[in-house]
């Protein structure tokens, strides 16, 4: 009975002296050997450099709560999280986040994005990834530039603006630039140009719905579709052309109109329908013939022949073998022998007007 009660005298007393010195805060470590000291027999008070398998207190204040609430702590640094976290307040993170993955609802942002993979909008629901790009969002309308369907193309709300010196290209070939259309460029529907320079075209022509070019017959309309020589001009009912067949040139009026030669806007030279010839408009136009004149002669071999009759100045002259037997003649009309022969006449003159008048010889040859 004694060996027990002086057991229990030595663990107070080396109870007491623990007690003590953690009262005293000494730095002597307090070892107790080959004892266990449960959490039921403590309650209150603080331990402090606290030691065990797998923790070491180094703290020399309140650094972690533990309540009902959870545990809150003002900094943790740790290596590693091996199970899913939820923060239901903030995140405030002043280094860098490396993720595999990253699923937000809502991103906002103002930093620059360097990415070694593309951007990708990934396909949702029955849209596709038709109504995705980017958008940028201020007063007014939304600036966009996103993907849209019927036909697939990429649509943007803004201009273009390429730097100087660059290119917009399809399949690796220039297509317009900063002052040039591309070579591959065929077709347009241009309405607006400016000054244009050693212009080439091909095929068929229409200029202001005016000027046609026919490239299957070679003709050139102005004023029509449908030309009827190389060169056409068409007002109303007329018509006016220039042509070449063979060995053949053709100007003039493919209608019945008059054909008139103008200079100071007077006509010169009028051909009518009928084929009748007016040379100057008044009496004091001069007409210049300059070489051999021939009317009715294919090769006149005088300045002026004639293959018939000829007047001047209201007087008649032609040939005959004898006076007249019928026509209209006027007085001072002159028949020229056309046969003349010694003791004969040069010919007959008209004394009276009629039909065919009165006539008298004269001119008696010598024998």
């Amino acid at each position: 009975m004694s060996t027990d009660i002086q057991k229990v005298t030595d663990s107070l007393s080396s109870l007491a002296s623990a007690i003590q010195d953690l009262a005293n805060d000494s730095e002597t470590e307090i070892e107790i050997n080959d004892r266990s000291l449960s959490g039921n027999k403590i309650h209150g008070g603080m331990i402090t450099k606290f030691k065990s398998q797998g923790i070491r207190d180094e703290s020399t204040h309140d650094t972690v709560l533990v309540n009902d609430l959870g545990l809150h702590v003002d900094n943790i640094t740790v290596n590693e999280i091996l199970s899913p976290v939820a923060v239901k307040g903030d995140l405030n993170v002043e280094g860098s986040i490396t993720a595999q993955k990253l699923h937000v609802n809502e991103l906002t942002a103002d930093i620059r994005n360097e990415r070694s993979s593309p951007l990708e909008f990934i396909p949702e629901g029955d849209a596709g990834i038709y109504g995705k790009g980017l958008q940028w969002r201020d007063h007014g309308p939304t600036k966009q530039f996103i993907y849209r369907a019927n036909p697939d193309r990429i649509w943007t709300t803004e201009s273009l603006d390429l730097n100087d010196g660059c290119s917009l290209y399809i399949g690796n070939v220039p297509v317009v630039s900063q002052n040039e259309l591309g070579s591959t460029v065929s077709k347009s529907s241009l309405s607006t140009v400016g000054t244009l320079n050693n212009l080439k075209t091909s095929n068929n022509l229409t200029i202001d719905d005016w000027i046609y070019y026919e490239a299957d017959s070679n003709r050139l309309g102005i004023g029509t579709e449908a030309p009827n020589a190389q060169l056409s001009v068409v007002s109303l009912e007329s018509e006016f052309i220039v042509d070449c067949e063979g060995s053949t040139t053709k100007i003039g009026n493919w209608t019945t109109d008059t054909l008139d030669i103008v200079t100071d806007n007077t006509p010169r030279i009028s051909i009518n329908a009928y084929g009748d010839i007016v040379l100057g408009s008044h009496s004091e136009n001069k007409t210049k013939i300059t070489g051999k004149l021939g009317i009715n002669v294919n090769n006149p071999s005088v300045d002026i022949e004639t293959g018939g009759p000829v007047k001047f100045q209201g007087k008649k002259f032609e040939t005959g073998l004898d006076i007249p037997s019928s026509g209209s003649y006027n007085k001072g009309d002159i028949v020229w022998n056309d046969n003349p022969t010694s003791s004969g006449y040069v010919g007959w003159i008209c004394l009276t007007a009629g039909t065919p008048g009165n006539w008298k010889a004269f001119g008696q040859i010598s024998i």
